[in-house]
């Protein structure tokens, strides 16, 4: 319960602070997390991306002062954290369907998006299969992309580079290339708070990188999944992990990265592995 305890908290850092901009990393230190992996989780638990239930809970609010008060639009935006009215009003009406200026009008239905509250509930239909391993710290070679902050915005980039990568030959070649420990194609996230966030499409090797980059992951305790099926999968794989492994499993999340290890990459047959770093909970 120690878990959901956390997540509720941070709910309560976001309802106190609305009217502000909001500390990501603040919410993650909340939660005894990195902001990449507080993002994450709640994206599994709430089913819509941080960034959405903020801007929902915001328009909510927003509406409530619109109602039936000599207030104006102008200053509400501001005091939601939006500089234009332009920029108020697409977000006003992406949540709501009319415009703020509409609200003023009696009788006219707004939308309320309540608090979230997370609770811990039991499924545990489905076996989830695992292993704890720590390793010894070791060396990549690859490409990578800058990570955003808003991690929803991640979803498109990731994808484009490794099918940019797949075209131009370098797929091939990091494959070649492989020759030590973990085996397989590495999709790895830096997304601790500690260092600039980025993703690695990589292999473990020994040999010069030429003109790729190389990263060292750290040595590190890891939960590993093992998985397959279509490459899509893997996201619904990360969500269990988060949403029913984790809260019950008497382990939180490390600071080491994220590692997705592709035993075999075929889009339509993938096998896979995710590494999610772990420390043990203490007490």
């Amino acid at each position: 319960m120690e878990w959901i305890e956390r997540l509720n908290d941070a709910i309560g850092y976001i309802e106190e602070h609305l009217t502000e901009e909001l500390d990501y990393e603040q919410l993650g230190r909340i939660a005894c997390c990195s902001s990449y992996h507080f993002q994450r989780m709640f994206t599994y638990m709430a089913g819509v991306p941080l960034s959405e239930y903020i801007r929902r809970r915001k328009m909510s609010l927003a509406a409530v002062d619109l109602q039936g008060k000599a207030i104006k639009i102008i200053d509400v935006a501001g005091k939601y954290g939006y500089q234009s009215p332009t920029a108020f009003n697409r977000a006003f009406q992406s949540v709501h369907g009319i415009a703020p200026s509409a609200v003023k009008n009696e009788g006219v239905c707004v939308k309320s998006f309540p608090p979230i509250q997370f609770k811990l509930t039991v499924k545990g239909v489905e076996e989830m299969n695992y292993r704890i391993e720590t390793k010894e710290a070791f060396r990549i070679v690859g490409v990578s992309v800058p990570l955003q902050k808003d991690i929803e915005k991640n979803f498109a980039v990731i994808p484009q580079k490794w099918q940019e990568i797949a075209g131009n030959g370098t797929l091939s070649k990091l494959i070649g290339m492989m020759d030590a420990s973990p085996m397989g194609v590495l999709g790895v996230s830096t997304c601790n708070d500690t260092e600039p966030w980025r993703y690695y499409i990589a292999t473990a090797t020994t040999q010069e990188k030429g003109s790729l980059e190389e990263y060292v992951v750290p040595a590190a305790t890891w939960a590993i999944f093992p998985g397959k099926g279509k490459n899509s999968s893997i996201q619904e794989l990360e969500r269990r992990i988060v949403t029913e492994w984790l809260p019950t499993s008497g382990y939180e999340y490390g600071s080491a990265p994220d590692v997705e290890v592709y035993l075999n990459p075929d889009p339509q047959n993938a096998e896979y592995e995710v590494w999610i770093p772990v420390t043990k909970k203490q007490g």
